[in-house]
């Protein structure tokens, strides 16, 4: 392996137009599609399999114009004012009647005649007052005494809630349609007092890409860089690499969009992703370049080549675990994080493949100038070396490694403690900064109204034989609903055209994220006492219920993703290492991390420790899918680590250093440039942390915390301790399993040799 790299990079340094001009003209095809096509982003979080899921599928086919999403404004007046008196209502009504014009907006007058018309639902809900107590705090908007559907009044007065359903799920509206329902709505403000807020359901659904905190965690990259390798030059060929890379990667995933259906998270992880492998990978190569030059006197050309035969590969079977990691996600079978596991992993190969081509052609094109002549003659005035910080850290690490080492055992163990009260699910209004318009109307609806009405469940009825349904077996369901606690309302929905269809809404006395309105899904699922004495099956579907599923499909298939990451990136490390116990020392390594990380991210987000410093006011449920996808992703980038920190140990161990000698000599040659990129992929990771998205927040904090932990408390100080105790056993591997597994020679040693040999032949000749 080790010999075609060394051959790649020769190549490319010799002939580097070939290879820039290649990257260049994909990249240009990848604009120019774009601009042709557009980009098409969707935040749908659909989870197969899942019985909101279901029957949402079943909505689509039997009862389509109920089978999309919810929307709804607030109408605010001044304490003292009516928000539907004579100075304001005929604004507000005129408002409402033009969405419910629109044809993406379900207007409920047309499904109550498609459902038997306004006697029969009359009938219902008069049959339903009589067997049912209510618990609502509303009075109807009325105005020339025609009711307008689905508008509530608050008691005071002062607020009205509008609810309507969409004919597609609010994922599906493009921006313009949002803005088309934003605007007719604001129309309620002219000549009137009132103020109409938005809420989270139709905040918008796109994930910015790219911002002000982002380039700011560049430069601080930019900076470390320029400290690393001493260069302004050398330090600005990483950050091209990484550029060049998730231009092609996230652009090609924009490209893509119009083919495959992209979730707009997708490209956001793919450039956190793509932007601290990019500048890593390129750093392990243009520093060991330099350290070839300055060390070992080689021409620029030799050291590139060499460069990559040796950090290159460690660059390769790196790229290579992060990618399985990722592409672990496939297997659980969610499209969305399927789609996400997909485009971070092309990200990621595209990232190696530009560092084994554009890199060398690059360095190629500077030549001799990647180092100084004040470095060259820094390192040649040197008599003897004195030694480093790291020289003393790792001799004191070794010195006390036991006491280090339940230290770090220690720490970690104790951050991870709040891992015990983790709670899953989907962000909601509930969980937003109190200055944002998304949390004041979560918490208007709540004062006013209920917290339930932020998350109303849809439940869906069907006769069990397939026939008509009875509408009165249908208002019996109504009725044994609305006696449960956990509800405040249950209103009917009207019948499909062929009658055999049935909806209804259902408030939860608790909001979305809560353990009631949890426990009041499962109920609705399980209990056959709701349906005594009828011959109807329900189903409960709606965002909340959806919501549950996906946080509850996903802690399933976890234990199973742990599982098959582990297994395939243990063979990955036993064939890199040659090693029983270096692959299984480095997964307790980082199952140590994941639970601080887990645990810390947990006190930050839901308990609300130290929120301030992160831009956050109110704790809330983690992200349902971060255990998957932060596990993933760490997983990969903590490898990355282990591959080059305990690489250079191996390379100083074949070269004939044993013991504890092998272990500082690696140490020594590689900590610096690990530390290096640690802070480098935590600056790039940090600057995710300050946007407003509470997604993109919660993933940036886990993968900053949990590659500083990982990086400085395991590879950095608990690796070492343990490869020190194990001493040379730690290379052990049983003959049988070293005469199956093949030799790729990621330290270079058989290419140094071929090397040694041409330079003596190529003496002898002389």
């Amino acid at each position: 392996m080790s010999k075609l790299f060394y051959k790649i990079g020769k190549t490319a340094y010799s002939k580097p137009w070939a290879f820039i001009v290649s990257w260049l003209l994909i990249l240009g095809v990848i604009i120019t599609v774009i601009a042709t096509n557009g980009v098409h982003m969707s935040s749908e979080t659909r989870i197969e399999g899942t019985e909101a899921q279901d029957v949402l599928d079943k909505l689509a086919e039997e009862f389509p114009v109920v089978s999309g999403g919810q929307g709804s404004y607030i109408f605010e007046v001044p304490d003292g004012e009516q928000v539907d008196g004579p100075e304001n209502a005929a604004s507000l009504a005129s408002a409402i009647n033009k969405i419910y014009e629109l044809n993406y907006v379900v207007n409920p007058l047309d499904l109550i005649e498609e459902s038997g018309g306004m006697a029969q639902l009359q009938e219902m809900q008069s049959q339903l007052a009589q067997v049912q107590e209510s618990d609502v705090s509303y009075r109807p908007f009325v105005l020339n005494e025609m009711p307008i559907p689905g508008v509530k009044i608050s008691e005071e007065g002062n607020i009205a809630l509008l609810q309507f359903q969409l004919t597609e799920q609010v994922e599906s509206l493009t921006e313009d349609e949002i803005q088309q329902l934003n605007d007719l709505a604001i129309e309620a403000e002219e000549d009137t007092s009132i103020t109409v807020i938005p809420t989270g359901t139709l905040q918008g659904t796109d994930i910015p890409i790219g911002g002000t905190h982002e380039i700011i965690g560049l430069v601080i990259a930019g900076i470390i860089l320029i400290v690393t390798l001493g260069s302004l030059v050398a330090a600005g060929l990483p950050l091209i690499v990484a550029l060049i890379g998730v231009g092609v990667g996230v652009g090609g995933t924009f490209a893509l969009s119009s083919v495959f259906e992209i979730n707009s998270l997708t490209p956001t992880l793919a450039l956190m992703i793509g932007l601290a492998v990019g500048i890593d990978y390129a750093l392990f190569i243009v520093n060991r370049q330099r350290k070839l030059i300055i060390e070992e006197g080689l021409s620029a050309k030799e050291a590139a080549s060499r460069a990559l035969g040796t950090a290159g590969s460690a660059v390769f079977f790196a790229g290579l675990t992060v990618i399985i990691a990722l592409c672990g996600m496939l297997v659980i079978g969610i499209s969305f994080l399927s789609s996400m596991a997909l485009v971070a992993s092309m990200t990621v190969f595209i990232d190696v493949l530009v560092a084994l081509t554009l890199l060398p052609s690059l360095l190629g094109l500077i030549g001799e100038k990647i180092v100084s002549a004040k470095s060259r003659k820094k390192a040649s005035n040197k008599e003897k070396a004195k030694p480093s910080f790291a020289s003393h850290w790792i001799n004191g690490i070794i010195k006390f490694k036991w006491l280090v080492a339940l230290l770090v055992v220690v720490i970690l163990g104790t951050m991870a403690i709040p891992v015990g009260e983790m709670n899953l699910g989907m962000p909601s209004g509930a969980s937003a900064n109190k200055d944002t318009a998304v949390r004041q109307s979560y918490d208007l609806i709540s004062e006013n109204f209920g917290e339930g009405y932020n998350g109303t469940l849809l439940l869906v009825a069907e006769d069990k034989d397939g026939n008509p349904i009875n509408p009165q077996e249908y208002i019996q369901v109504l009725s044994n609903i609305s006696q449960l606690d956990s509800t405040v309302e249950v209103s009917p929905g009207g019948f499909n055209g062929e009658g055999t269809i049935g909806i209804m809404s259902i408030t939860p006395a608790e909001g979305p994220t809560d353990e009631e309105t949890n426990d009041l899904v499962h109920y609705l699922r399980t209990d056959d006492s709701i349906l005594e004495n009828t011959n109807l099956e329900i189903g409960v579907t709606g965002l909340t219920a959806i919501n549950i599923d996906i946080s509850e499909k996903l802690a399933e298939v976890f234990p199973y993703y742990i599982g098959i990451i582990v297994v395939l990136s243990l063979v990955i490390l036993l064939v890199v290492f040659r090693s029983v116990i270096v692959p299984i020392k480095a997964t307790l390594g980082f199952l140590l991390s994941i639970m601080a990380t887990f645990g810390v991210t947990t006190a930050v987000f839901q308990w609300g420790w130290f929120g301030s410093l992160f831009g956050i006011d109110t704790g809330g449920p983690l992200l349902s899918f971060i255990p998957i996808m932060v596990t993933g992703i760490l997983y990969g980038l903590a490898m990355d680590y282990q591959v080059f920190l305990v690489s250079s140990m191996r390379e100083s161990y074949i070269h004939g250093q044993k013991g504890d000698k092998a272990v500082i000599s690696g140490y020594t040659i590689a900590s610096k440039v690990v530390v290096a990129a640690a802070l480098i992929m935590v600056s790039v990771f940090s600057g995710f942390i300050f946007t407003e998205d509470i997604m993109i927040k919660q993933i940036g904090f886990a993968l900053a915390f949990g590659i500083l932990i990982d990086a400085f408390l395991i590879r950095m100080i608990f690796v070492p301790a343990v490869m020190s105790m194990f001493g040379d056993k730690v290379w052990w591997l049983p003959k049988w399993l070293d005469k199956l597994l093949p030799n790729l020679d990621i330290e270079g040693e058989k290419l140094i040799e071929e090397l040694s040999k041409d330079a003596k032949k190529e003496k002898a000749k002389r």
